[in-house]
């Protein structure tokens, strides 16, 4: 199969490095260092057993109009950088092209289907932990991977049926999911809730989770989303948020989501495409989300200094 990955960072430097690993015909859309270092000495995969994946040569570019058309094409850049990926995607998509997103967040997948036509575009999430530890190496922190996916319709077409048996020769669990918007949301609350609690705390998951206040935090963040999906239409089910802080409760302490490690580390984050996508459709639903309302407010600040707005 020929499968781009556009962004190589942690989710597509892993799941990229897993396909190319087991064979696919990869190329990696990266820039800067981690271009150069794709380049001169392939891809590193620290695994959490231990072992090491390493892939070399790479093919790696940072222009899309020279890779062709592909088959599957899987977008793991930053939320907020989305909108401009699905015009630099154009030449990559032809009739039979698959536009797979894992994003963290809920409008990515519309969000490509305004550029590239909602035939091309799945919908898709990933649930791991792995970040660049330096250029050319993924370092894998948690979470068993695994990728799911489906027709923004549900609708079970050849397609879909054609992605498991790649994915799963390559290491990584694939799940076709019965509903994606209920899918989507799930991953949304836990993600968010994480992701801004940890960040608006400074504390890692360990800590989060057991202290009783922001343990409670974490509670009242997911039953905030959980009322938000449920105005939009979207059936979660009822044991949603205790399935999560049980999922929680089994992660390493240690995990700090990327856009609470990318807040302390000064970087552009995620925050308007999570607890900012909250307070947002929050408001359009008439949901009162009054906790993500002030995380999304703590954080402004450093995000609007992040991008230099101050």
């Amino acid at each position: 199969m020929r499968i781009a990955i556009m962004g190589t960072g942690g989710i597509g430097g892993y799941f990229g490095g897993r396909l190319a690993h087991a064979g696919e015909a990869v190329t990696f859309i990266a820039r800067g260092a981690q271009l150069k270092a794709l380049r001169s000495d392939g891809l590193h995969l620290h695994l959490l057993d231990g072992s090491d994946l390493e892939v070399a040569p790479v093919s790696a570019t940072d222009d899309p109009a020279t890779i062709g058309r592909v088959d599957l094409v899987i977008v793991a850049v930053k939320a907020w950088q989305v909108p401009e990926a699905a015009q630099t995607l154009r030449p990559l998509v032809g009739a039979d092209t698959v536009v797979l997103p894992l994003e963290n967040g809920v409008e990515a997948a519309d969000q490509l289907a305004a550029v590239l036509g909602p035939r091309a575009v799945l919908g898709g999430l990933c649930h791991i932990s792995a970040f660049v530890e330096r250029p050319g190496h993924i370092r894998h922190a948690g979470i068993d991977p695994s990728i799911t996916f489906g027709e923004l319709d549900n609708s079970r077409t050849p397609r879909v049926e054609r992605l498991p048996p790649t994915l799963q020769h390559a290491g990584v669990r694939a799940v076709v999911a019965d509903d994606i918007q209920a899918a989507l949301w799930t991953k949304f609350l836990f993600i968010a809730a994480l992701s801004g609690v940890g960040a608006v705390t400074r504390a890692p998951l360990g800590v989060t989770r057991s202290v009783p206040d922001t343990r409670a935090l974490l509670h009242q963040a997911m039953e905030e989303i959980q009322t938000l999906a449920a105005a939009r239409g979207v059936a979660l089910a009822p044991s949603v948020i205790d399935q999560t802080l049980a999922f929680v409760d089994k992660m390493p302490g240690t995990v700090v989501a990327s856009m609470h490690r990318d807040i302390m580390e000064g970087r552009p984050s995620e925050l308007e495409a999570q607890n900012g996508a909250i307070v947002r459709l929050g408001e359009a639903a008439g949901v009162d989300v009054s906790l993500h309302r002030f995380i999304y407010a703590s954080l402004l600040p450093s995000e609007m200094k992040a991008r230099g707005a101050l």
